[in-house]
């Protein structure tokens, strides 16, 4: 075995355990201003222009659709795709492709929006590629798509993000939303920052919502 394989091995087990006390190492993540806070949990951000890889899944009995959707965009991003790029879940990896080295690091946060019959992912590319040169996806239902500057309500929370404490959370920041001249404009949507593994204490969740000033 390797040196550098000895290196790649000890620093994603470090990573790993960093990972249950919720922090979270070279990992980029999505780039906003903040335009206005309406309580420490609970902000108003402008989002730049982002890449998404992303996905839908319909009800299935066998399998949870988070689990679905989770392993068809893991696999895109660890390699299933036309340059054949493969991304480490903790640290960018070096690949070759065409003679060029692309280096891609997982982001975070993993957005998700789910109703009763369907739930749709996105990971988010990191901020070094365009459309052109982002590795296209081999699995027909990945798309990736262009996400144009917006407006979020955001509001943070840790702990549990089962389905009771999500519809509590969304309930909470529509009604702090129906005090301000802040308007819900789009579908509620889901962050999840950190792996399973992290205390649940020290969870970092966020519930968005796209909104409009009235």
């Amino acid at each position: 075995m390797s040196m550098e394989v000895v290196g790649e091995f000890l620093k994603s087990i470090v990573f790993s355990v960093i990972a249950i006390f919720g922090v979270n190492i070279s990992t980029e993540e999505p780039r906003y201003q903040v335009i206005e806070s309406l309580d420490p949990q609970t902000e108003i951000r402008l989002y730049a222009p982002r890449l998404a890889a992303e996905v839908s899944v319909s009800q299935s009995n066998d399998k949870k659709l988070e689990s679905i959707a989770f392993g068809k965009l893991a696999a895109y991003i660890f390699g299933d795709n036309r340059l054949k790029s493969k991304i480490d879940m903790t640290a960018p990896v070096e690949t070759s492709a065409s003679g060029q080295k692309n280096k891609i690091a997982m982001t975070a946060p993993v957005d998700i929006k789910k109703d009763q019959q369907s739930l749709t992912m996105r990971f988010f590319m990191p901020t070094q590629y365009q459309p052109e040169t982002l590795p296209q996806p081999i699995d027909p239902d990945i798309k990736i798509i262009v996400i144009p500057e917006h407006i979020l309500a955001v509001k943070k929370y840790s702990g549990s993000a089962d389905e009771q404490a999500i519809t509590r959370q969304q309930e909470e920041l529509a009604a702090k939303l129906a005090a301000t001249p802040w308007k819900i404009a789009g579908d509620f949507r889901s962050y999840f920052y950190n792996p399973p593994w992290t205390l649940p204490f020290l969870r970092r969740n966020e519930i968005l919502v796209e909104v409009k000033k009235q």
